[in-house]
């Protein structure tokens, strides 16, 4: 088994494939209206579905909001370097909600965007997120 695909109900197809794509730098893989559903999916990513985990879009004709709940967390993407992929998305006009920095009680540099709906997207600085993953599995290691 692999993952293929995270599913996330937006309100404005176009604004969300704007931040995506253009913010985010994904591309828009593929597109279809289904309209005996009323509804139109949109699939983004970084590269083909057959080799890479991608994202879902929905739009539901006629829904313009949703409400989030607090059971959703986040999508996480991986960067090489954070503080400039920040920098790159505030100039595509897109909003960091939380600045890069050492996550709480770890050594993990994350930051945390969020697209036109309000689903928030982590971003986790690559070459610290391994050496956080091998630590914590030396302390459970170390525990046992």
């Amino acid at each position: 088994m692999r993952l293929l695909h995270t599913m996330l109900r937006v309100g404005n197809l176009e604004e969300s494939l704007k931040f995506y794509c253009e913010v985010l730098g994904m591309k828009l893989l593929r597109r279809k209206d289904y309209p005996g559903g009323e509804f139109t999916l949109a699939f983004v990513g970084y590269g083909d579905e057959s080799d890479n985990t991608v994202i879902e879009l929905t739009y539901n004709w006629g829904v313009e909001k949703y409400e989030l709940g607090n059971a959703y967390g986040h999508v996480a993407l991986g960067v090489d370097n954070i503080y400039a992929t920040c920098k790159e998305i505030r100039n595509h006009g897109g909003k960091v909600v939380r600045e890069p920095g050492p996550m709480k009680h770890g050594s993990t540099v994350i930051a945390f965007v969020e697209d036109p709906d309000g689903y928030k997207i982590e971003l986790i600085q690559l070459e610290t997120q391994g050496s956080a993953v091998k630590q914590e599995s030396q302390e459970q290691l170390v525990s046992q």
